[in-house]
């Protein structure tokens, strides 16, 4: 999404916030607590969606869209 909004000039949303099954896109989140960012490496995705890098909390989530 970073290259598609370059490309064509345009400014969408590219960070996903996964709650269960629901995706909520946004520009901007706040973790209001403890969390930790694993980088997966070059074996395999962290999750179905390809993402090789993510951030987990069990803390509240302020989205700011």
């Amino acid at each position: 999404m970073i290259r598609s909004n370059k490309k064509n000039e345009r400014n969408d949303p590219v960070i996903t916030v996964k709650q269960g099954s629901k995706n909520v896109y946004c520009h901007q989140v706040a973790i209001l607590g403890p969390s930790k960012v694993t980088y997966g490496g070059n074996d395999k995705p962290l999750l179905p969606c390809g993402a090789r890098v993510v951030i987990e909390t069990d803390s509240e989530v302020e989205i700011i869209r």
